[in-house]
């Protein structure tokens, strides 16, 4: 699970100039978004930085039980 809606929203950033950024799809990138895909660990990190946030910030985090 990712939170780059969260971060896009707080931002006021859209998902179509996010996939323009990323250079994905409009479908891919909502893919992301809605958790229906996991972005790659470098399509994260590239994420991360054209929103000028740690990747972690776009992570979230499970308790291990």
């Amino acid at each position: 699970m990712n939170r780059i809606k969260e971060v896009l929203e707080k931002k006021g950033i859209k998902q179509i100039w996010l996939s323009e950024q990323l250079g994905k799809s409009y479908n891919m990138v909502n893919s992301y978004v809605q958790n229906r895909r996991q972005p790659s660990i470098e399509d994260l990190y590239k994420i991360a930085k054209i929103l000028n946030v740690e990747a972690k910030e776009l992570l979230i985090e499970r308790e291990i039980k």
